[in-house]
Parts: structure tokens; sequence; C-alpha cells
């Protein structure tokens, strides 16, 4: 148990038995009446966005989340497999658990997965990942607007948008927050 007067950003906590991540956090002492803590939580499980207030006298269950690090190892339908790479125990996990982050997905990148008392939360994935450009248009001469873009499909069957001067072949990096092209690699 802690005080809610000494939580941190980024900390896990249990509440009305559901666990929440403390997104933001607000001491607010006003001049009349007792203080408070407003916060911004993120249930770890449905991923929903709610904004609570504690008194300052309250006590909150700290959560013991653990991340491990994991590869992907390969995909088959809805359902994705990763090995850890200390143990090289493997896991299944499915489309819906994953969640839009499958569609970033790659053979042999390493994601951290959330876990607590067993349960999967969720995955972690890089920041950018690198890929290989399968298929795109050729420039064409003259079409040189302000940052002029072109589709690409990426070797994971991603569809992103490209600069022009990118050719098939090449290696780009994609933000995986926005899924957008970042840079070559």
């Amino acid at each position: 148990m802690i005080n809610v007067n000494d939580i941190k950003n980024g900390m896990t906590i249990i509440f009305e038995d559901n666990l929440y991540m403390i997104l933001e956090f607000l001491h607010v002492k006003p001049g009349k009446g007792a203080a408070f803590v407003k916060t911004k939580l993120r249930n770890l499980r449905t991923g929903s966005i709610v904004e609570k207030t504690f008194n300052s006298s309250i006590k909150l269950e700290k959560a013991m989340i653990s991340k491990t690090n994991m590869q992907y190892l390969y995909g088959s339908g809805d359902v994705y497999n990763f090995m850890n790479m200390e143990t090289y125990e493997q896991i299944e996990l499915t489309r819906d658990q994953i969640g839009e982050d499958a569609k970033f997905l790659k053979d042999g990148i390493n994601v951290d997965i959330t876990f607590y008392e067993g349960e999967m939360l969720g995955i972690s994935l890089p920041d950018k990942i690198e890929y290989t450009i399968t298929h795109t248009e050729p420039a064409v001469k003259g079409n040189t607007t302000n940052n002029a873009l072109k589709d690409a499909e990426l070797e994971n069957g991603l569809m992103i948008r490209v600069p022009l001067f990118i050719q098939e072949g090449e290696h780009v990096l994609v933000t995986t927050s926005d899924g957008k092209y970042d840079s070559r690699a």
C-alpha cells in the first residue's frame, strides 16, 4: 500500500479491482477544505483513460507489473508466436491480445510484453522499426511539389507514404506510434 501523495507517473496501481497506470497527477491544496490529488489513469486491461480524484489521506495498492523482453518469431493467421530470449520459452498471443500493434510485427524484432500475475496485459514495440520497401512506383520527373509523397508497400504488407526519392529495395525506418515514414535506415 502506498499513500496517494507518493504516486508518480508510470506507476501501476490496483483501484476498484482494476489495474491502472498513472499518466498524470496533480496535488491540489485549496484554501478551504482538505487537500486532494487529481489523476489521469489508463486501465491496463481495456486501454480506456479515466480521471479520478483522491482524498490525500487515501492509500492505494501498488500493482507489481513485470516486463519480459521477447522476440517475435512468426505469425500464423491471427496467432503470433514470441520467444523469451533468456529461457527460450515460447508463448502464443492472439490478434485480440496484441491489438493494432500487430500490423508492425516483423520477424526477429524484440518487444517488451507486460504481465501482471501471469496475465498478459500488452506489448510495447520499439519506437522505430526498420523495414524493406517491396513495392513502390518510380518517381516521375517534374512532380516535385513541396513534400511530395507516394505509396509504398513494406515487407510485412503495411502500406505507408514515402518521399519520391525512395526506391524499391531500400530500408526505411517507420515510427510505430503513428505508422509513418521517419527516414532511410
